[in-house]
């Protein structure tokens, strides 16, 4: 009786198990870039459905579905034992996609309020800043064993806090109702106009702070697989008081707490009391 082909005979449950978990997480890392591919066209109205309301709000959320999609390739890539350098690669790619090129051009469609010039030029430079951070990314993580930290504001933060300014903007049409009391609408209106104003300072600002050497702690990594320390705990009750408080508000609040504090821990260190405090708060003994 002839033997069946090496290939045929390999080809058993487990093996074709093992194939689907290996492309799972290339699928994940695709999807990030067709977030952010997708961002990109709602914000320029191009495609299907343009004339849809609120397509910067949509290419915001996609923004932040991008983020999703980001976090868990990595995860399931080492469950399922298929880390390679193709992998690194190509999330570094999507990513330029989706946390440099859209956050840039989103930017650029929600608000008018710089001269066009200056505020084409923070984009671009937001955009070049993302793909430094990245390029220097994959450069260091084959070099350094330091897995819980990172040097400079991940791009994906600095993304989800120039998408955040946007995704808030139709929460805040509740605060110029009619059924609003004067101060109310009143303080809806200043909402409205400081986010659309700050909206490029604060991406110039993410921008810098991408390509500085500040630390700040990979937290999917300190969370759920580091030991917890008692900044992780102020940082939860951070975030579930922000989002009890202010409601829509808090998206912008927990980006901005998180893209602030590493800026603020490199500050306290050159304090010695500061310093010593913040050690003993990350790594209690």
């Amino acid at each position: 009786m002839a033997e069946a082909p090496i290939g045929r005979r390999m080809a058993t449950p487990e093996l074709r198990r093992r194939r689907l978990f290996g492309v799972l997480p290339s699928l994940l890392t695709l999807g990030n870039g067709a977030c952010g591919f997708g961002a990109i066209t709602f914000a320029a109205k191009v495609g299907p459905d343009t004339t849809m309301e609120n397509t910067l709000y949509i290419a915001a959320l996609l923004i932040f579905a991008a983020m999703v999609f980001d976090a868990l390739d990595g995860p399931l890539a080492r469950l399922s034992k298929q880390t390679s350098d193709f992998g690194a690669q190509l999330d570094s790619l999507c990513d330029a996609i989706s946390f440099g090129v859209a956050p840039g051009f989103l930017m650029l469609k929600f608000c008018d309020v710089f001269p066009a010039r200056i505020q084409w030029v923070i984009a671009v430079l937001y955009m070049l800043c993302a793909v430094l951070r990245l390029a220097r990314f994959n450069v260091a993580k084959t070099q350094s064993t330091d897995h819980d930290n990172f040097a400079g504001l991940p791009s994906p933060a600095a993304a989800g806090m120039v998408a955040s300014l946007v995704v808030i903007a139709p929460g805040l049409t509740r605060w110029t109702s009619p059924e609003t009391s004067e101060w109310q609408r009143g303080f809806g209106e200043w909402l409205q106009r400081g986010t659309e104003a700050s909206l490029p300072i604060v991406t110039l600002v993410v921008a810098c702070l991408m390509v500085s050497r500040i630390r700040y702690p990979h937290l999917f990594n300190q969370l759920f697989r580091g030991r917890r320390s008692f900044r992780h705990l102020v940082n939860l009750c951070f975030a579930l008081v922000a989002i009890i408080a202010v409601h829509e508000l808090a998206i912008p609040l927990v980006f901005c707490y998180y893209a602030l504090s590493g800026p603020a821990r490199a500050v306290a260190a050159r304090i010695p009391g500061l310093g010593r405090l913040s050690e003993r708060l990350s790594h209690p003994s």
